[in-house]
């Protein structure tokens, strides 16, 4: 396994030609102590950019035209010279200046116009034209020419449903439609596949240990066919700029899971990439850095070098902030494992859909989000992965088993495991059936959206007594040999133009339907509705209250940690077996959502556009007197805080668990469990 370095930095440089005196302000000794300074010992430099601009001389592109001098060679002996690891970072799917020369190269979408990710001025490329050759060339003539470099880090690895002139050829060669959308789609599957094995070779041409990326921002869960190409993972995940702060949770909890080493992506900036002159506040960075040790990963912060070449100080004073606080905790971070009893299989990968971040069916962030925030640690997992290693399996709203599947779900059952499904999860593929006995009967799907569900007897909450909307249809069940959650109210109608009632959605029956909202047996526990992208979507703290309710009564005794940290704390259970310890990270920060954020250069060209609002971190208020009921897996001699060294008086309970109590938390705070 490559093993990557704690500290990195990913140092964007998207130079205009427009631009002159490229570099001049660069300086060694400046360059190296800036660096040192703030703990860097890994950073990301360019070879080429968006823009197609080379930032050393070359035989294959174009040097920018305002810079007389090899600039990656002097960062890269520099950085060197001091101890510091330099990966080299070539843009692939976009080049401004391949594309204006030859513009066939650019994809093409259905409707006949440039595919362009962020705003005027770029647009992708396609790897089934010639351009991928000329990458290629550009790839293996960087590494012939930085031979020490750190590995290569190729961007914007996309391919879209291309429409150009070659697609189009090669798709009617091999008998497939191009009219048909989802034949474009596969055929672009292939053509990025293409993509992968031909950069790897350019890249490993003249080392075959050449580490080397290609960022499309996350592995999608079950992609796994790709995995060969690369040497590690780097999870782009800039809470800022889109993604927020329980999107890196989820990517990191799959990525532990995958035979690399990983880092967590932020940005110093503000918003996202590109941002000259935005500043996140630094106790925002600290908190990203700690989440990121708490989840397994290396850290990793994006810049973005300004055209004179010159790192910029307040920058770097910022970073060093993070960078410190990494530097005394990494090693109890180093080769840890995780302890997380609980997986959730994902929608992603047994669906193969995408999933867009801010999609409210996107199941898996909602369980995820609900197991954070209930404390309660979590793995993400594909089909092909081990279930045996996990007591409790969520399989979130939608995972429809197919035969193979089935069997492997049944046998997880059969030795043991206990499911945790809601929605249409468990159902066979011809949605008649469930595939094995949950303790009730089906149905079929209700006819009502939205519908209403009382939690009773043991899953009802205090003071609650009337039925809570559901927006999103339930299955319509009757328990057998299982115990109802509740019952399910119908609506008197569906609203329509001839039938509604108010504003929003029709009132409930004054009756229960006869169908219950869920059921629990020994080994499965079933939600009647998609809980999991209700929670996503709407967010109301009593789904949450009702989902972990009956999750903590089904996992009873087998529960891993008990905590009476807020929700919006978080922690992870790992384990250092080579230092015969377990590590508890506990985290909290509160978060505010702030102004807005305008895409591009839309503030410039488009007027007022309504922002979207930026999850922000100021403020580490500290909360104080943290209990910890823990189950670890081996007897407890000692507890520490890490790295202060404290001693934690603890008790040892009759059924192997120990508490604790933590005085106070402020952003981070490993707790050391030596066995």
């Amino acid at each position: 396994m490559y093993k990557l370095r704690f500290r990195q930095v990913h140092l964007d440089f998207h130079t205009s030609e427009c631009i002159g005196n490229i570099g001049k302000a660069f300086d060694k000794n400046e360059w190296q102590q800036k660096l040192l300074d703030a703990c860097v010992d890994s950073i990301t430099c360019f070879s080429l950019c968006h823009h197609g601009w080379s930032y050393h001389p070359t035989e294959v592109g174009k040097t920018h035209p305002h810079l007389d001098y090899n600039l990656l060679r002097s960062q890269l002996d520099a950085s060197k010279e001091v101890g510091i690891n330099v990966p080299v970072y070539l843009s692939a799917g976009l080049n401004v200046l391949a594309w204006k020369q030859h513009p066939e190269w650019q994809q093409v979408n259905a409707e006949g116009m440039g595919v362009g990710p962020f705003n005027a001025g770029y647009s992708k490329l396609c790897f089934n034209s010639p351009y991928l050759d000329y990458l290629c060339s550009l790839i293996s003539e960087a590494a012939r020419m930085f031979p020490e470099a750190d590995g290569i880090f190729l961007d914007i690895i996309t391919q879209a449903p291309c429409c150009c002139n070659r697609c189009i050829a090669d798709m009617l060669e091999l008998g497939m439609n191009p009219e048909d959308e989802q034949s474009r789609v596969e055929f672009a599957k292939g053509v990025l596949l293409k993509y992968y094995q031909k950069t790897t070779e350019a890249a490993k041409r003249y080392d075959s240990n050449m580490p080397i990326f290609h960022n499309s921002g996350n592995v999608q869960c079950g992609n796994t066919e790709i995995l060969k190409y690369f040497s590690h993972l780097e999870l782009e995940s800039l809470p800022t700029g889109g993604w927020g702060y329980d999107h890196f949770p989820l990517s990191a909890a799959y990525a532990r899971n995958l035979p690399f080493d990983f880092l967590g992506m932020t940005g110093k900036f503000h918003t996202s990439w590109g941002e000259f002159g935005g500043f996140k506040h630094e106790n925002a960075l600290r908190y990203e850095c700690a989440a990121m040790l708490a989840n397994n990963a290396k850290c990793s912060i994006g810049d973005q070098l300004h055209p004179n070449g010159k790192l910029d100080e307040s920058t770097y004073r910022l970073i060093g902030k993070a960078y410190k606080e990494v530097r005394e905790k990494e090693a109890w971070c180093i080769d840890a494992v995780s302890k997380s009893e609980v997986a959730i299989l994902s929608s992603c990968a047994v669906n193969m859909r995408t999933g867009k971040r801010d999609d409210p069916s996107y199941s898996d962030t909602g369980a995820s989000r609900l197991l954070l925030e209930g404390h309660i640690p979590f793995e993400m997992i594909d089909t092909e992965m081990d279930f045996t290693k996990y007591k409790f399996m969520v399989l979130p709203d939608d995972i429809v088993l197919a035969p193979k599947l089935c069997e492997k779900v049944k046998k997880y059952i059969k030795n043991g495991g206990k499911l945790i499904m809601s929605g249409t999860s468990g159902l066979a593929p011809n949605l008649q059936e469930f595939c094995f006995d949950i303790g009730a009967d089906y149905h079929g799907q209700s006819p009502y959206r939205p519908d209403y569900f009382l939690p009773t007897g043991d899953f009802a909450l205090p003071d609650q007594s009337s039925p809570v909307i559901m927006y999103y249809r339930s299955q319509r069940i009757t328990p057998t040999t299982g115990q109802s959650m509740g019952d399910v109210y119908d609506t008197y109608f569906n609203r329509d133009y001839k039938h509604f009632c108010s504003h929003r959605h029709t009132p409930y029956n004054d009756e229960p339907s006869g169908f219950s909202g869920g059921v629990i047996t020994d080994s499965v526990l079933y939600f009647s509705n998609p809980v999991f992208k209700i929670y996503y979507a709407y967010g109301a703290v009593i789904y949450k209250d009702m989902i972990l309710k009956a999750i903590r009564k089904f996992m009873g005794a087998d529960h891993q940690i008990e905590t009476n940290l807020p929700s919006e704390g978080r922690l992870t259970f790992m384990e250092q077996p080579q230092h015969n310890r377990f590590i508890l990270h506990l985290l909290y920060a509160n978060k505010i959502l702030r102004g807005g954020t305008i895409s591009g250069d839309d503030y410039i060209k488009k007027g007022p556009v309504r922002p979207q609002p930026i999850e922000i971190i100021e403020e580490l208020n500290p909360v104080y007197d943290i209990n910890i009921n823990i189950k670890p897996d081996a007897k407890i001699k000692q507890v520490t805080l890490a790295p202060q060294g404290e001693v934690v008086e603890f008790e040892e309970k009759a059924d192997g668990r120990i508490a604790f109590k933590i005085e106070k938390l402020s952003c981070h705070q490993m707790v050391c469990l030596e066995y």
